[in-house]
């Protein structure tokens, strides 16, 4: 009994190192824990980091632009009822924009097929009339086309009673195209055409490539719904089949190693036996669905008419008129994060040489034709040249541009890669030029005070000149002193 005290004393004190052995090796081990979690987030950050370098390298590269040329399409499709015409999207002008654009001439009677795609789409009716739909995810089906031979309570009640009867149609609203208007698709939105005119219906398509909705590559990539873009891949060019469908296109050159590049719709994908459980039908509709023999190819505001006189921001009926859709006209634009302009010169007429802030700026001349002087920011033209109907030309963020048009005028229309983007006028009444003080023209450029207060105010006309107010020394004098 006596060893008792001793034993307890002699063991409390072990016990108590033992202890503290294991708080000090619990703490080392966090230590340690902490330290490879910090050295994994430092090498993860930098090799994020490296790669946003690398990638706003090769983006800047993309951007260094000696030579902008005028561009026309480089390839296009037949299909059934009309064709679609593409631009080179590696073009370094689109590269460096991050956007491609493409043109559909769809024939009376022509549907284009319900497809979606990876971006942001905006469109420009240029020519003729039609019907466009979207379906915007969780919108219900709200609008009715069809009349009803009975009434819809008996039609469900029993499915032997629906035979030989109609249903009443529901859909989601369809939008009427006429000319001059234009269109704002949000990314992933099915959406079709159908020509219901008497002449070709001529529509542009602007896509935004490196929007943040396009989680994919910097291709746009389409989802087909419905006909068989494999068939019309394997069509020879001139072609016609019989049926007025107008077919989809496939994107060539750099898509051609791509596995959508000959593919079916997305239904073809999926087994039968699916298709008619998800949907409910036979063997022989849902076999129809992916389109295997199918020889075609291919409430939201989402319209606004851009020729309406009420969206002109700026005119001179001497010189001709700008008008805007920006996010404030068009909300939809906001989550598109894209504009649009429209502009139109009178004879001979100049618009002032500009820049634009926030955006790079596609071109597509609708009428007429112009003759647009491009500059970088070496102060070097890298385009002076005439810019035709038909024709597009990519004017990266804060280049400066000056347009004139030609004898008979000209009219266009530009996409633009923000929801509110924003131009800086270089002379005129409104005009980063005549924003600064005399003193400073003067001494920026080396001329005189007259000479200087002759730079900032004798051009009194806003963003628009008419040729009478360029005579003398004109706008090339201007040029000149700037230069």
């Amino acid at each position: 009994m006596a060893l008792s005290p001793s034993l307890s004393f002699t063991i409390k004190p072990h016990f108590t190192i033992s202890i503290r052995h294991t708080q000090l090796i619990d703490q080392s081990m966090a230590m340690m824990k902490a330290s490879l979690l910090l050295a994994f987030f430092l090498l993860s950050a930098g090799t994020l980091a490296r790669q946003q370098q690398h990638q706003q390298g090769q983006q800047q590269n993309q951007c260094q632009i000696n030579r902008i040329n005028a561009l026309e399409p480089f390839d296009s499709i037949q299909a059934e009822a009309g064709v679609t015409e593409f631009w080179e999207p590696n073009n370094q002008q689109f590269q460096c924009a991050g956007v491609e654009f493409i043109r559909h001439r769809i024939q009376p009677g022509g549907l284009l097929l319900p497809s979606y795609v990876n971006t942001p789409l905006l469109s420009f009716t240029e020519q003729g009339k039609g019907v466009l739909g979207v379906v915007l995810p969780g919108c219900p089906e709200t609008y009715e086309s069809s009349s009803q031979q009975q009434q819809q309570q008996q039609q469900f009640s029993d499915p032997s009673q629906r035979r030989g009867s109609r249903i009443q149609d529901r859909h989601q609203k369809v939008h009427n195209l006429n000319q001059g208007d234009v269109a704002a698709i949000p990314a992933g939105a099915a959406h079709w055409i159908y020509n219901d005119g008497n002449t070709e219906l001529v529509v542009v398509v602007f896509f935004d490539t490196q929007n943040n909705a396009n989680q994919l590559d910097d291709n746009h990539r389409r989802f087909y719904l419905a006909g068989n873009p494999q068939a019309q891949g394997q069509q020879q060019p001139g072609q016609l089949p019989k049926q007025q469908q107008q077919g989809q296109s496939q994107q060539r050159h750099q898509y051609q190693d791509q596995p959508f590049r000959n593919s079916g719709n997305i239904f073809n994908g999926f087994d039968v036996e699916f298709l008619q459980e998800a949907f409910n039908v036979d063997r022989e509709t849902a076999e129809k669905l992916q389109g295997q023999r199918d020889q075609r190819v291919t409430s939201l505001k989402l319209k606004e008419n851009i020729d309406n006189p009420s969206h002109v921001d700026f005119t001179n009926p001497q010189a001709g008129r700008i008008s805007n859709l920006n996010n404030f006209k068009f909300p939809i634009l906001r989550h598109l994060q894209l504009s649009v302009a429209r502009g139109e010169l009178h004879r001979n007429a100049i618009q002032s040489p500009q820049y634009m802030l926030n955006a790079h700026n596609l071109v597509y001349v609708t009428h007429g034709s112009l003759r647009v002087q491009i500059v970088n920011n070496q102060g070097e033209s890298v385009f002076n040249d005439q810019l035709r109907k038909g024709q597009v030309v990519v004017i990266p963020q804060n280049f400066a541009v000056i347009k004139r048009a030609n004898e008979e005028g000209a009219r266009w229309i530009s996409f633009r890669t923000n929801d509110n983007a924003i131009t800086e006028n270089l002379s005129g009444r409104v005009s980063a030029i005549r924003s600064l003080p005399v003193d400073v023209v003067a001494n920026a450029y080396q001329i005189s005070i007259e000479d200087a207060e002759k730079l900032k105010y004798n051009q009194q006309q806003t963003a628009l000149f008419s040729p009478s107010s360029s005579r003398g020394k004109g706008w090339t004098g201007l040029l000149d002193l700037l230069i």
